[in-house]
Parts: C-alpha cells; structure tokens; sequence
C-alpha cells in the first residue's frame, strides 16, 4: 500500500534503522486507517472525497462550517 522505499528513506534521514517486518507492521497499520477512511466516507454518503470533506474521511463529524474557518 505504502511506498516502501519513501518509507524507509524517512527513517533513513532521521539516522534510524528499520527492518523488513516493522515495514510491514507500518504497511498493514497504514492499509488499516485507510479503509476506516473509506468507511467514514461511505458511512457519511460522501461519493467523492475532496479537501473540503475530508473531515468525514478523518471522522470529526462534530465539525460544523463555523468551526473549519
């Protein structure tokens, strides 16, 4: 799902190593806030995803217009 390489270039440039299975372990926990994402969206009727919805995708239903100026 991630980009593995962009992924350990990350930990590459704060100077920490990172092996094969947290890789993993970072992919699968990446891949699982992705699908609540969906969730969210489809749970909120929302048929295309933009900037201006993205609160949904996040969750924060409480949000209301005058609270995202």
């Amino acid at each position: 799902m991630i980009q593995k390489t962009k992924l350990k270039k990350i930990f590459h440039d704060v100077n920490v190593q990172i092996n094969v299975e947290a890789v993993n372990m970072l992919d699968d926990t990446i891949k699982r806030i992705i699908v609540s994402y969906a969730s969210n969206c489809k749970n909120g009727n929302v048929k295309r995803l933009t900037p201006e919805l993205m609160w949904v995708a996040l969750g924060n239903i409480n949000i209301t217009k005058r609270d995202t100026k």
